[in-house]
């Protein structure tokens, strides 16, 4: 078993996107599921000691996904999904948004473009994600809200899950 597998969190400033390339030891239909079925998302998608819960997913094109983050304290924060495009089992794009719980969009928070890839070689699963945000302040003001930190957290945490359903 392969165990330093990639890690790499790049922010370009001059396309004011974020650039993330991770790799899992599973297959590509395993990982192909924990980033598109809720029931596995949310084993994963938050940073501990938070917790993801979803309150509706369709993943299809034009289909959303609408997620709370749960804090030790039990706050929530709302965030919704809305998939834009589906390859099966190498990519899908999807735009993203901070929300209240019934998936009203804040429009103070920026939004963001998620274009997400798989690719798998010898049983090395790589996802590779770009985030492209509409300009460098958008950028900026999610990576403050620490999402570098707590998006490593979760795709070790996702690391941890695939480990468990081999």
């Amino acid at each position: 078993m392969m165990h330093n597998l990639l890690m790499d969190f790049t922010v370009d400033k001059t396309t004011s996107t974020v650039h993330v390339k991770k790799q899992f030891h599973a297959t590509q239909d395993l990982v192909w599921d924990a980033f598109t079925k809720s029931e596995i998302l949310d084993q994963w998608w938050a940073p501990l000691p938070w917790l993801a819960k979803t309150k509706f997913m369709e993943f299809r094109e034009g289909g959303r996904w609408l997620y709370s983050m749960i804090g030790p304290e039990g706050e929530e924060h709302w965030a919704l999904a809305d998939y834009i495009s589906i390859s099966p089992k190498s990519n899908y794009k999807l735009e993203d948004a901070f929300c209240d719980a019934e998936g009203n969009i804040n429009m103070e928070w920026p939004r963001s473009n998620w274009n997400v890839n798989f690719s798998e070689s010898n049983e090395i699963t790589t996802v590779s994600i770009e985030i492209r945000h509409a300009n460098m302040a958008d950028l900026e003001k999610n990576i403050e809200l620490g999402f570098k930190e707590g998006f490593i957290m979760a795709l070790e945490n996702l690391t941890k899950v695939l480990s468990l359903q081999k």
